[in-house]
């Protein structure tokens, strides 16, 4: 999931209200629990009430302090007097400091008691449900929320091509698809967004991760699938079966047959080779017939014929491009 998010409790009470069935697509902000709420407000009419009586008294500590000082002035109260009507005054404030945080405090308890999705996703599973008491924190999540839309492609490439990827990142983001096992659709078409700041030592592989926008939710979350990186593309490449390209004394070389159906040793220069099929940076024109098999039995001039359809049917062949001397 592009996002993962565990949710408990942060409070000790008992679980009213299951606001959504599980396996639902919720919004970041919709509300998902309710836990009792009058312990809480109790608690919050306690704190404020306290703050009250504490705000008064140190409004008439205050009037104290200063009538103290007027009587100092004039000569009839004492300096130990004004000193302690001022310490009594600043003593209070300290009090309704704590009383207002206390009231704070427990405001945020109380909106602990609404638990939030706090971001937008797929529910799994419930694991707790109405009447059970959870406490602040458990190590059993209450339901975990997956962000599907958009969603991470991880994957790994070995350390030898790295500096090819980010050869062809400076150049602009690169396409990436990922195709779902068993799925004939089209493969879903995403962006990397993430290259790993360190080669994995035991694998000599890098992790890249795309971002795919999932709108039809094909991917999913812990899925296994086939990812292709797309880092340039070379419509004018020239390319050829890789059972063709032969390698000698001299260097690679394809046998191409000519008009009157005889062959010639070519030497070609590859340019990189991809499963199946390689790519040939020079030696060869497009058009050009190439032998698949049967080289051993070649040199150049050799006059070869080609297996036609039919022939192949009978003798369990499956390449038509297949030759004999």
């Amino acid at each position: 999931p592009f996002s993962n998010v565990a949710i408990r409790s942060q409070i000790t009470g008992q679980l009213q209200t299951v606001n959504f069935t599980e396996g639902d697509d919720v919004q970041q902000g919709q509300v998902l629990f309710t836990l009792a709420r009058r312990p809480l407000e109790l608690a919050l009419r306690e704190a404020q009430a306290n703050l009250e009586r504490d705000t008064a008294r140190a409004e008439n500590a205050a009037t104290m302090a200063k009538r103290f000082e007027d009587l100092a002035k004039r000569g009839i109260a004492t300096r130990e007097q004004v000193d302690t009507s001022r310490s009594d005054m600043s003593a209070l404030n300290a009090t309704v400091s704590a009383d207002k945080a206390a009231v704070e405090n427990a405001t945020v308890q109380l909106e602990y008691a609404t638990i939030k999705a706090p971001i937008s996703g797929r529910t799994g599973a419930v694991m707790v449900h109405e009447g059970n008491l959870v406490r602040a924190n458990d190590t059993t999540a209450l339901v975990t929320i997956n962000q599907v839309m958009p969603i991470s492609v991880s994957f790994a490439i070995p350390e030898a091509r790295l500096s090819e990827l980010k050869r062809y990142l400076t150049l602009g983001s690169l396409r990436v698809t990922a195709t779902p096992p068993n799925d004939e659709g089209p493969a879903a078409v995403g962006r990397i967004a993430f290259v790993d700041n360190a080669v994995d030592e035991n694998t000599g592989t890098i992790r890249i991760k795309g971002t795919f926008p999932n709108a039809d939710r094909r991917l999913w979350p812990g899925q296994y699938g086939n990812v292709v990186v797309a880092l340039t593309t070379d419509p004018k490449a020239i390319v050829v079966p890789s059972v063709a390209v032969q390698s000698g004394q001299q260097g690679t070389y394809v046998f191409v047959v000519k008009e009157d159906q005889t062959v010639e040793m070519r030497p070609v220069t590859v340019n990189r080779v991809s499963l199946a099929e390689t790519v040939i940076a020079d030696g060869i024109q497009p058009g050009d017939t190439v032998v698949t098999d049967g080289h051993l039995r070649l040199v150049p001039g050799s006059r070869i014929s080609v297996k036609g359809e039919s022939q192949q049917a009978d003798q369990g062949k499956q390449d038509d491009r297949r030759v004999a001397p």
